[in-house]
């Protein structure tokens, strides 16, 4: 009988620990890798939440909108949607109708003149700078602007930099370590630190 329960416990345990190992990923150099991102619902309510917070007040349709075209423009694009909300949060404070001094609009103040070029290669309809207001178009101009520039400086620190002074202003650095920052991109970077702390990783696809 002790021999028997014995034998029960052990194979109880060898059952726990295969059904754990089971459900375990390993990279190939055998570390454990973390669990795979969330996927889009749960990103878009999170995000949803997020906003809410941020800037109470938001109309609830108008919030789905900008959660909702954060995650598909940041995806297709392939950029992490947490720092496209950085960018919002440093550009407009979340506010959809903010106008800037150079006249920059909306949630990620985008300059008319620069709006109809992006806008044109993009494959977004732009007429006249009032466009600029509505959160979708507004996200989809300044998200591909950002791939845009990421893809010409190679480097995410001199892509904010110019984006934010435009892409004449900014040399290419030889490397990341070497970009300039500013005070825009250590804002930026500053906040994308504390919205990766509160909101997940999308997963990959």
């Amino acid at each position: 009988m002790r021999h028997s329960k014995r034998f029960y416990i052990i194979l109880v345990t060898i059952l726990f620990a295969a059904s754990i190992f089971a459900t375990t990923t390993f990279s190939s150099t055998g570390l454990i890798l973390e669990d795979e991102g969330a996927d889009k619902t749960e990103i878009v309510e999170k995000t949803v939440v997020f906003l809410k917070e941020s800037k109470p007040g938001i109309p609830e349709d108008r919030i789905k909108i900008i959660a909702n075209s954060v995650y598909e423009e940041s995806r297709k694009y392939d950029l992490d949607y947490r720092l496209v909300l950085a960018i919002m949060k440093v550009e407009s404070n979340f506010k959809n109708e903010a106008v800037s001094r150079r006249g920059a609009r909306g949630l990620m103040q985008i300059k008319p003149s620069s709006a109809k070029i992006i806008a044109r290669e993009s494959g977004v309809e732009v007429k006249g700078a009032k466009c600029l207001h509505e959160p979708e178009k507004n996200i989809k101009i300044g998200v591909s602007y950002l791939s845009k520039l990421h893809a010409m400086f190679e480097n995410m620190v001199s892509a904010l930099h110019a984006y934010n002074a435009g892409p004449g202003k900014v040399k290419k650095p030889s490397t990341q370590e070497t970009a300039k920052t500013t005070s825009f991109t250590r804002k930026v970077m500053s906040e994308y630190h504390q919205i990766t702390e509160v909101l997940p990783e999308a997963d990959e696809e």
